[in-house]
């Protein structure tokens, strides 16, 4: 992971990540490329989005970002960290204690980049493109300033 990341971007990653989970069955992007400006996740899927289903993932996005939950860390053991989540993502040389960054109780997953303190920080979330192609689904977003 770039130290780089973006922390309004990554939190919304995260929450792009259970959304599609949620919505769809596909669990976590299998790639990101997470940037300032504009970024990308690509998830294993069948087909391409429609525009209702597209329109409802940026709808639930920015409730999510709007009912300003809490963003937080906590630490498990590798051991039980391994138990709950999937741990493949991780550099190899990690610590037996495992930072788990939690969205209130709509997510949580392993993680070591920044993150925002609250969804209310993120600002608003539109879907750029959306396209599909050899079982992959590209979404690219952006994000717009936060609301004073």
């Amino acid at each position: 992971m770039k130290k780089d990341y973006d922390p309004r971007m990554h939190s919304a990653e995260h929450l792009l990540n259970q959304t599609m989970d949620r919505m769809f069955g596909t669990g976590r992007c299998f790639s990101a490329h997470i940037e300032k400006k504009k970024s990308k996740c690509d998830y294993r899927f069948d087909r391409a989005l429609r525009e209702d289903e597209r329109t409802a993932i940026e709808k639930k996005m920015n409730e999510l970002i709007g009912a300003d939950i809490s963003v937080y860390e906590e630490y498990m053991s590798k051991s039980e960290a391994r138990q709950l989540f999937i741990l493949d993502k991780l550099p190899e040389k990690t610590d037996d204690r495992i930072r788990i960054v939690r969205i209130g109780d709509y997510d949580a997953c392993p993680c070591i980049g920044p993150h925002v303190k609250s969804t209310g920080e993120i600002g608003g979330f539109r879907i750029v493109s959306a396209s599909f192609g050899n079982g992959v689904l590209r979404l690219r977003f952006k994000l717009t300033a936060p609301s004073e």
